[in-house]
């Protein structure tokens, strides 16, 4: 999932694909354990930019 992508979700949609990634890297890391993959970095990055997007909206909106 690439920043542009993220930026046209509206804030619940974010918050809703956030909840669904932190999910999915809890399951992604069981599976890491057994089987080897490094699909739990790719879902933290994702959930990275998801919560930096949140906060740089929470400021813009802070300073107007």
């Amino acid at each position: 999932m690439k920043k542009n992508e993220i930026k046209e979700m509206k804030k619940d949609e974010r918050n809703k694909k956030l909840k669904e990634l932190e999910l999915e890297l809890v399951k992604a890391k069981i599976n890491a354990a057994k089987a080897g993959s490094s699909k739990a970095r790719q879902i933290r990055k994702i959930i990275a930019r998801i919560i930096t997007i949140n906060k740089s909206e929470q400021e813009e909106l802070k300073q107007k």
